[in-house]
């Protein structure tokens, strides 16, 4: 049989869990995942995890933090005062914000909490810093 290799288009489906059994995505229910193995268009650590699979293959793959989405960096966490945060907007703890770096690039960041003075937001992605659990079937390669 054929098996994954760069370059490939693989169709994948999936779900994504932490080491706590919570489970962050999944393709049930929707169409497999496609994407070209070895392009950078998923994690690397998944990426990495299915090359060699053959149609049909069921394979559990564990991605470290570095091969997913980095190390949860603490200098991404600010502070800042809530009078900068105009009245219409939520900062509820869990509330995704998109912000404009000092260069006018869009951010996105999480309240992770809100106080009468100040709201501290975070600008690294959600899963930064956990391990990820991919339970994945590969269904097709193009």
């Amino acid at each position: 049989m054929t098996q994954a290799k760069p370059g490939d288009t693989l169709h994948l489906h999936y779900k994504g869990s932490l080491d706590d059994g919570t489970v962050f995505d999944s393709s049930e229910g929707r169409d497999p995942l496609t994407f070209e193995l070895g392009a950078g268009q998923i994690i690397p650590g998944l990426d990495e995890g299915v090359t060699g699979m053959e149609v049909g293959e069921k394979r559990s793959v564990r991605v470290e933090p570095d091969a997913a989405y980095g190390q949860h960096v603490p200098e991404r966490v600010q502070a800042i005062d809530r009078a900068n945060i105009p009245d219409h907007i939520s900062t509820d703890p869990g509330t995704q914000l998109q912000v404009q770096t000092q260069k006018g690039e869009p951010l996105t960041v999480v309240v992770v909490e809100s106080t009468d003075e100040k709201v501290v937001l975070d600008a690294n992605h959600p899963l930064a810093g956990k391990a990820l659990n991919f339970d994945v079937e590969l269904v097709d390669i193009k």
